[in-house]
């Protein structure tokens, strides 16, 4: 990818793509133009080793399926923090907001398997995929 990443990845998205997942599909079309927070990343990777699954080598995996994997800055961190008001009634967590300042701060839409954020009013294009 040579371009600021055009989608940016909720953790759920990545994990609907690496489960075989309704809307996982969707996800797999547009890997090599993602990108993801570190903060999704270890999402990823914790939900990945509750389930048994080893998650070494998963970066360089993900990287070369295309995946840009982007720190979480204090930019995001600010931003994220900014959105906590919009998003707590619906339970939103660190990770969804980390997932949704990234996507403000490169102005990309959002991708998420997570229906509640359908009810968001927030400045971000956001994707459900199932």
């Amino acid at each position: 990818m040579t371009d600021a990443p055009q989608v940016v990845l909720d953790a759920s998205a990545l994990l609907a793509a690496l489960q075989g997942e309704p809307g996982g599909v969707a996800v797999e079309a547009r890997l090599d133009q993602a990108g993801l927070s570190t903060v999704n990343l270890a999402e990823v990777m914790q939900r990945s080793v509750a389930r048994g699954v080893a998650v070494e080598g998963l970066t360089k995996d993900l990287e070369a399926l295309g995946v840009t994997i982007l720190p979480f800055t204090a930019e995001d961190a600010q931003l994220s923090a900014s959105l906590w008001p919009k998003t707590r009634h619906l339970g939103l967590s660190l990770g969804d907001r980390a997932c949704l300042a990234l996507a403000l701060r490169l102005g990309s839409p959002a991708l998420t398997t997570d229906q509640v954020w359908s009810q968001l009013e927030v400045d971000v294009n956001i994707q459900v995929l199932r």
